[in-house]
């Protein structure tokens, strides 16, 4: 295997052309100090020993600070292949269960035809729902769905709930047993019925699909990752910022951690509201980047959101947490952000 063909192989496994340069020179000499590292690398003796700290930790070199100087020393590759092998088999479950559920969950797109089978897509994708969910709904169909809500609240799903053509605003729930959403907003203006679920599943359909009994109407039920999210974005831009806020869940109790990235940038307000310090943990790549991720920490200094008032972000999409981290202020948003410095997969929200 030629010097290119190698060098590609280790970025499969995330280390970065420093840290492969690096690994190489090591691996060449065997064993070697700091200054000769970087004498042959073209890169400072600090940077040197910042890079080998990352390698030590990924099993690939030792580091032998007893001696003076300093010695970085290759590990045998049997015993590095050994690692890697490792830790693919350790992760071969859980590539196995996503598996499961992906080929379980074929692309679709249905055209509805009656009330019952859009009652019934709307109740399987909210059970179905695993860290987010938005819904638009009419008051006289909450009870269809309220069951289904208040389970998918109770094991941890963000749900942003509008509910449409409300005749008395103030007394909405009344009826409901339970929470039905992280946050609660009513219209008293007719709209169609909207779901979102895990930017996966997606249902739209016109009011009177789950008003009238025999509507000539349709609607699409959708299982696809491209077009789902363009639903949740309509809701959040042409529905949500009219509808007046209702109900907010209060800020829970923390730590906790999120796939959801508005659910965490949601509970990340709460607790600012509430003027609790909170300190958030987040694994994120560069925006734009193929850069791998690396995990950033710091504490929230601010939230651009609009999920509930008052909204601060500047576009209905934006949602973005802000964090100061021991060098500079850095942005963070959800997967394919564009707006923010980073984009994160998973979220941690704790108390210093």
């Amino acid at each position: 295997m030629n010097s290119a063909a190698l060098e590609s192989q280790l970025k499969q496994f995330g280390l970065s052309e420093k840290e492969i340069q690096t690994y190489l020179t090591i691996l060449e000499h065997g064993e070697a100090k700091a200054s000769t590292i970087a004498d042959d690398t073209g890169v400072s003796k600090r940077y040197v020993y910042s890079i080998c700290e990352k390698l030590e930790e990924r099993g690939f070199v030792d580091v032998d600070d007893h001696v003076v100087p300093t010695k970085i020393r290759a590990k045998p590759p049997e015993d590095v292949i050994g690692l890697l092998a490792g830790r693919l088999e350790e992760i071969e479950p859980a590539l196995k269960q996503r598996y499961s559920e992906t080929s379980s969950r074929p692309q679709r797109f249905d055209v509805i035809k009656s009330r019952v089978t859009v009652i019934k897509r709307l109740r399987e994708y909210i059970e179905s729902a695993e860290r987010e969910l938005v819904l638009a709904v009419p008051e006289g169909y909450l009870p269809e769905v309220a069951e289904e809500l208040s389970a998918a609240i109770n094991r941890g799903v963000l749900v942003l709930l509008l509910i449409s053509d409300v005749d008395d605003p103030e007394h909405v729930l009344d009826d409901v047993d339970g929470p039905v959403g992280s946050v609660v907003r009513v219209w008293e203006l007719g709209m169609p019925v909207l779901l979102a679920a895990d930017e996966q599943l997606g249902i739209a359909s016109p009011a009177e699909m789950v008003s009238r009994a025999n509507s000539d109407d349709r609607a699409i039920a959708i299982v696809q990752g491209q077009i789902v999210p363009i639903i949740a974005g309509s809701f959040l831009a042409n529905y949500w910022p009219f509808a007046q806020q209702h109900f907010v869940v209060d800020p829970v109790e923390l730590p906790q951690t999120y796939r959801s990235f508005r659910h965490a940038t949601l509970q990340a307000t709460l607790h600012n509201q509430a003027e609790a310090t909170v300190y958030a943990r987040a694994t994120a790549q560069p925006v734009d980047t193929d850069e791998p991720f690396t995990t950033l920490q710091g504490t929230v200094v601010e939230t651009r959101q609009g999920m509930v008032e008052p909204r601060t972000n500047t576009i209905p999409i934006e949602h973005t947490i802000i964090i100061e981290t021991d060098e500079r202020k850095v942005s963070i948003g959800g997967p394919d952000s564009f707006l923010e410095d980073y984009e994160a997969r998973k979220v941690t929200l704790e108390r210093p």
